[in-house]
């Protein structure tokens, strides 16, 4: 992972350390989520999950309406 520096006014440095605080994040959180969606990397995740999903929709297995109990689920051996 890389490190970015970058020069910000006082008072907005400050004044965004009291809000992150207030939601329970970091300044630097948020500055690299923000990054993430600036980037697209999000959207490939979003399209990832979107892919994996669709597999699982189209999948044999789940045709013909098997169902298992809970028990069946975690029967070990």
């Amino acid at each position: 992972m890389g490190n970015l520096t970058i020069k910000v006014d006082d008072e907005s440095l400050k004044k965004a350390r009291l809000r992150a605080l207030e939601e329970g994040t970091s300044v630097n959180a948020l500055l690299r989520e923000y990054l993430d969606a600036y980037a697209g990397v999000n959207r490939a995740r979003k399209e990832a999950v979107n892919e994996v999903l669709a597999l699982a929709r189209r999948s044999k297995a789940r045709r013909g309406g098997r169902t298992w109990t809970r028990e069946e689920l975690h029967e070990r051996k």
